[in-house]
């Protein structure tokens, strides 16, 4: 589904840039605290506290506790995180397997109006995020190729 924010939901655009900004920090060997990653992203505090802590549950980033503490994720994690896993852990399947109408059932036997156009653009936005890391992102960021907020 498109939105305001893109491809994906809100939620799910800053949780994409909030990792890869912890990535970056990770290629590092340095942790982040919330309030860094907020302004980096340039997204409300309690909003990416929020994403933060779903990552954390997804197993996709750690949250260490403490003065010298924040989050973070290891160069060696970096590697083995897909985009599709952040996708999931925040919006689910629906990003790239929900109907591009918002219809509940959509599906080949009972297509929307798109429904056959979108497929391969679906595929082909399935096969990106199975097939790039987390630490493709955050290499890109730390090289300035790319950027997270405008």
């Amino acid at each position: 589904m498109i939105n305001k924010s893109g491809i994906f939901s809100k939620s799910c655009s800053h949780a994409l840039k909030a990792a890869t900004f912890v990535g970056k920090k990770g290629l590092e060997n340095k942790s982040v605290k919330l309030k860094e990653i907020a302004e980096e992203i340039n997204s409300p505090l309690a909003f990416t506290a929020k994403i933060l802590q779903k990552l954390v549950k997804a197993n996709i980033i750690e949250s260490i506790r403490g003065a010298k503490g924040g989050f973070f994720v290891s160069q060696e994690k970096l590697r083995q995180i897909s985009l599709k896993e952040i996708v999931f852990a925040i919006d689910g399947e629906g990003s790239y397997n929900g109907c591009a109408l918002g219809f509940e059932k959509c599906n080949a036997s009972k297509p929307c109006a798109l429904h056959f156009q979108i497929l391969p653009i679906r595929e082909k936005l399935k096969e990106t995020l199975i097939n790039t890391s987390l630490e493709d992102l955050a290499r890109a960021v730390g090289e300035n190729t790319t950027f997270l907020k405008e």
